[in-house]
């Protein structure tokens, strides 16, 4: 059965999580601009009825935009979610995995709760999604699920350790899955972006010249995001020239590589990164839990 286009996605039913804000909130607007229905999935249930309602269009064209609680790391939230999503939109057609948390910090320094936290949002998170979204979708024969990863994905990068296991545990997951499920006429694509303008990466210690190969805004990820929706590509990078990058990077011996990251800042962007832009991303994350 044919797949639906990235630029052809008016009408469907999009489900994201993590989406009152940042990523997951441009994504939201781009796949409303598309002409898709959307449930905006989020912990923060009151900002995610506030984003939906900010977002919604004109009452004469009915629903298109739904804000619902959404905790990833409960199966009986996430499954809950997705049913009031349908029941609001219809049957679902996409699923945006995009909810995440990154703390920053040693690894020798980190509390194992929050090692289990990362663990349980951004890995457990996807799973849950993924095995929700493939029982629907392959009963259907279409639908497509994206799970957005990161460069910390295909690298490791100091001051990330459980971020960088939890996210490359979602490319190899992402990869595997893409060859079950399309023999079923399901797509699933990695969306792996470098360093965002959002609260999550803020922060950052990069130099300058290094920004326009790896900073990008949740917009340009947002766009990626509704392109791939029906490729059959199971990894996309953002920038496009990042891929290209990383691809040479994986070329060097671990000595070079780790000299080359030196370079350009990628050892020390989140060991010495802005303490008062991480405080005040770390004091919401308290907060939440």
């Amino acid at each position: 059965m044919a797949r639906t286009r990235g630029n052809e996605v008016n009408g469907k039913v999009v489900a994201i999580t993590g989406a009152a804000r940042g990523i997951g909130r441009a994504t939201a607007e781009a796949f409303l601009a598309a002409g898709a229905k959307v449930a905006i999935g989020d912990l923060d249930a009151d900002l995610a009825a506030r984003t939906a309602a900010e977002l919604e269009g004109p009452v004469d064209v009915g629903t298109r935009v739904v804000g619902l609680p959404l905790d990833v790391t409960e199966p009986v939230s996430f499954a809950a979610f997705l049913d009031a999503a349908e029941a609001e939109l219809g049957p679902l057609d996409v699923l945006v995995n995009n909810a995440g948390i990154m703390p920053t910090g040693l690894f020798a320094e980190e509390d194992p709760a929050m090692t289990g936290r990362i663990l349980g949002i951004n890995l457990g998170g996807v799973i849950n999604g993924s095995r929700l979204a493939a029982e629907r979708f392959t009963s259907r024969g279409t639908g497509h699920l994206v799970n957005i990863a990161s460069l910390a994905g295909v690298s490791g990068f100091p001051g990330l350790a459980t971020y960088c296991a939890s996210k490359h545990a979602v490319v190899g997951f992402t990869e595997s899955l893409h060859r079950e499920l399309a023999v079923h006429g399901v797509g699933v694509t990695a969306v792996l972006p470098g360093v965002v303008r959002t609260e999550l990466s803020a922060g950052a210690n990069t130099p300058a010249w290094t920004e326009a190969i790896t900073t990008v805004d949740p917009e340009d990820v947002a766009r990626a995001i509704v392109r791939v929706v029906g490729s059959e590509k199971p990894l996309v990078t953002v920038p496009r020239s990042l891929g290209v990058t990383l691809t040479a990077m994986s070329l060097l011996p671990y000595r070079l590589r780790g000299l080359a990251e030196k370079a350009t800042g990628a050892s020390t962007a989140y060991t010495q990164a802005d303490p008062v832009a991480r405080e005040a991303y770390h004091q919401r994350l308290r907060r939440q839990a």
